[in-house]
């Protein structure tokens, strides 16, 4: 039997459920809101957790005729010696858009 994890694997960008956790998932008439909170799971003492950025909305495939939105809520991390900030960088987003990496390469394929 498929858990419901491995079911999310399959309708989210790749290794994304590596990074964060499903915090709450919302469906409407006509969207399916999925609500991620990047892990505490950096595993470098010199980094430390302070916060959270602002909740990001991204629009990613569309499932069964509902957009799908994530919002994606990542971590502050701040080095200890420094006191500079830093977050990881997961290529979700398109540069320049609010839309999955992934879906904007489909995109791009069906504009040629």
């Amino acid at each position: 039997m498929i858990s419901s994890e491995e079911v999310a694997r399959l309708l989210l960008p790749d290794k994304l459920l590596d990074y964060f956790d499903i915090l709450k998932i919302e469906e409407g008439k006509a969207q399916i809101k999925i609500y991620l909170e990047e892990k505490n799971n950096l595993h470098n003492p010199v980094y430390e957790s302070k916060g959270f950025y602002p909740n990001v909305l991204v629009n990613d495939f569309p499932v069964r005729g509902k957009s799908l939105l994530l919002g994606l809520h990542r971590r502050r991390w701040i080095h200890k010696e420094t006191g500079a900030y830093f977050n990881r960088d997961f290529n979700i987003v398109a540069e320049g858009t609010r839309i999955t990496t992934e879906f904007a390469c489909f995109l791009k394929g069906l504009h040629r």
